[in-house]
């Protein structure tokens, strides 16, 4: 038997707007292209909801319905941008949005851009190492 309480509703209502606020070109944005280069961009979501609601009566418990109700729900999304990707040819570089770190998992996520081009950088070394070494 489904269970067509009206919290229940509002919960699923909440969640399908949430849904339509945020996808996976929030998170990844639309590549921008100009001219050689393409950048992507880069950000982090926060969400957070809830729901709720009381049905109004006497003490003696009625059938589902026949209660007053009353209930809200509600959501907040922020999206930050973090970075983008800036490609050229074949080469992929990542260009931080310099934003203030409000929290230790900030800083680490600040960190990653640094960490990746130091990467890439290195790999990029290595490759051309070998290539002197065959050539």
């Amino acid at each position: 038997m489904e269970n067509n309480h009206p919290v229940n509703e509002l919960m699923a209502e909440t969640i399908r707007r949430i849904r339509e606020a945020v996808d996976a070109n929030t998170v990844v944005g639309e590549p921008i292209v100009a001219g050689e280069i393409t950048l992507v961009p880069v950000s982090k979501i926060s969400f957070g909801f809830g729901t709720g609601g009381s049905e109004f009566g006497g003490k003696a418990p009625k059938p589902l319905g026949e209660n007053p109700f009353g209930g809200g729900g509600g959501a907040g999304v922020k999206v930050t941008p973090v970075c983008f990707l800036v490609v050229n040819g074949t080469s992929v570089k990542v260009l931080a949005v310099d934003a203030a770190p409000e929290t230790s998992l900030d800083r680490v996520v600040d960190m990653i851009p640094d960490v990746v081009n130091k990467i890439t950088g290195l790999m990029e070394e290595k490759k051309a190492k070998k290539q002197e070494a065959e050539g």
